[in-house]
């Protein structure tokens, strides 16, 4: 084997791999058994959740980031808009849901994941965000929700990354397919729907 290089000595320990898992699969008698293999298919085959098919067809609204809303500053007291003077900027990167069906409603988790970058003014410590989920269809309002989403910084020279999840948003099942969900920072005022 020393004539085969670097790629050849490679190869020749897969093919010895290769030849011992399958020596080991002539051992016994269920071949799945190699590796565990088949206690895990019958683990999957007792839990399986699959949704019914009907669920599969139907709608679950789209989640979006609204303009102007993947990004939030947050200054120091009475330093609005000075780059100087900012604690900490915040983004959400990407957004999802999911979305079940029960007595006339879309039964919906939201889903955003972002990270948190400290500014100048950068401390460690829990801060808190303020997130909206929304949805609107034709009619109007029909989900509006603020969350404060608490997060630890521990280190104020590296970003922080963090995953906002809310269960539960229940929106009417109208088979309105023009209903859409935006999910984002709220900057107020807070006492709007």
């Amino acid at each position: 084997m020393a004539g085969l290089g670097v790629s050849g000595a490679r190869l020749g320990q897969f093919l010895l791999i290769g030849g011992l898992l399958a020596a080991a699969g002539c051992k016994t008698a269920d071949p799945t058994n190699v590796l565990d293999v088949g206690q895990g298919l019958q683990q999957t085959a007792a839990a399986d959740t699959r949704p019914a098919a009907e669920d599969l067809r139907r709608f679950c609204p789209r989640v979006l980031l609204r303009e102007g809303t993947a990004y939030f500053n947050t200054y120091e007291k009475g330093a609005d808009n000075d780059k100087d003077r900012i604690v900490y900027q915040a983004a959400i990167a990407e957004v999802t849901r999911s979305c079940a069906y029960s007595d006339g409603q879309i039964v919906m988790t939201v889903a955003a994941r972002g990270r948190i970058v400290p500014g100048p003014k950068g401390r460690v410590g829990q801060i808190t965000m303020p997130i909206r989920i929304a949805a609107v269809d034709g009619q109007g309002v029909a989900y509006s929700q603020l969350f404060r989403h608490p997060v630890d910084v521990a280190d104020t020279s590296a970003a922080t990354q963090f995953v906002f999840s809310q269960p539960g948003v229940a929106v009417p099942d109208t088979g309105d397919s023009s209903m859409k969900v935006y999910i984002g920072y709220d900057e107020g005022p807070y006492n709007t729907p």
